[in-house]
C-alpha cells in the first residue's frame, strides 16, 4: 500500500513537471498588424531567452517563449513595442500585436545665418553684395562691342576697309582680288542672310510651340518651314526690328492663314 502511494505521487510529480515544461516553454504564434494589415519583416526578439525571428509577408511569426519572457517588436517605420508574456497569453497560443507608426517630430528651428528677418525689402537693404565682375565693370576695352558673326569677320577680312594714307604706297591686293572675283559680293549676301536668320530665330524663341500649333494652326514639324515662309515677306525685317511682340504676333497670324491655304492645311 505504501509503495503504491509513493508510485502515484511520483507519477503526479512527473506529470506536473512535464505539463509545466510544456506550459512554460511553448511555441507562441501570432501576427503583427498595423491598421488591420499584416506587417512583414518585423524583428521579434525574445530578450529573456535570447531567441529571435522575423515576421513573414503576412506578418505571421512563431517563437519559443515561456511565461515571464519579454518580447521586443521592432521595425523601421514603426515604434518599438515590448510585451511581457503572461500565463494567459501563452494559453491562447496565438496573439495579435498591433504596432504604431513612427513619426519623427523635430523641434522647430529658426535658421538665421545672415541675420535675416523675413522682410525681403529690409533684408535686401541690409545685405552687402559685391559688384558683378564683367568686362564693362572692369573697364576693359571693347566691352560694349557686339561680337561679330563668322560671316561678318570674313567680310571684314575680304573687304578694302576705310581708306587711309597707307593705301597710296601699299595697296592691298587681296581685297581687289575678292572684289574682282565676286567673293566680296557673295560674303555681303551671306551676312545679310545670317542677320535675317538671327531675326527669325529671335521670333522663333519669342513664342512657345503651343502658340504656333494651337493659335496659328501650324503643325509642330512645320514650324521652321513656316518661319522661312514669313522670312521672305518684305515687312518681316521692319516688324521684327521694332521688337513689338504684339505687332510680330499679328504678322505671324496673318502669314499663318496664307501658309495654311498654300499648303492645304485647313
Amino acid at each position: 500500500m505504501w509503495k503504491s502511494s509513493w508510485l502515484l505521487v511520483c507519477v503526479l510529480v512527473i506529470c506536473q513537471t512535464l505539463s509545466g515544461q510544456t506550459f512554460f516553454n511553448s511555441q507562441l504564434q501570432g501576427q503583427i498588424r498595423f491598421e488591420n494589415q499584416g506587417i512583414p519583416d518585423v524583428h521579434i526578439m525574445n530578450t529573456t531567452a535570447g531567441r529571435a525571428t522575423i515576421s513573414d509577408e503576412e506578418g505571421l511569426f512563431s517563437i519559443t517563449a515561456s511565461a515571464g519572457d519579454t518580447l521586443l517588436f521592432s521595425a523601421v517605420q514603426y515604434q518599438r513595442k515590448r510585451l511581457i508574456l503572461s500565463a494567459s497569453v501563452l494559453e491562447s497560443r496565438f496573439i495579435y500585436v498591433n504596432l504604431e507608426e513612427f513619426v519623427n517630430e523635430l523641434d522647430e528651428v529658426v535658421v538665421r545665418p545672415y541675420n535675416l528677418t523675413g522682410d525681403l525689402l529690409r533684408d535686401m537693404q541690409q545685405m552687402k553684395t559685391e559688384p558683378v565682375v564683367t568686362a564693362s565693370t572692369l573697364g576693359l576695352p571693347n566691352a560694349y562691342v557686339k561680337p561679330m558673326m563668322q560671316s561678318e569677320r570674313l567680310l571684314k577680312e575680304a573687304s578694302m576697309g576705310p581708306f587711309h594714307l597707307g593705301m597710296i604706297t601699299a595697296m592691298p591686293f587681296n581685297p581687289l582680288i575678292n572684289m574682282i572675283t565676286g567673293r566680296t559680293k557673295m560674303l555681303k549676301r551671306r551676312v545679310a542672310r545670317d542677320r535675317k536668320y538671327l531675326l527669325t530665330q529671335e521670333v522663333r524663341n519669342y513664342y512657345p510651340d503651343s502658340i504656333f500649333v494651337h493659335q496659328m494652326g501650324i503643325p509642330a514639324d512645320r514650324i521652321d518651314d513656316f518661319m522661312y515662309f514669313c522670312e521672305v515677306d518684305s515687312k518681316f525685317d521692319s516688324v521684327v526690328s521694332s521688337e513689338d511682340h504684339i505687332a510680330i504676333l499679328n504678322l505671324l497670324l496673318v502669314k499663318s492663314k496664307a501658309y495654311r491655304e498654300n499648303n492645304q492645311l485647313d
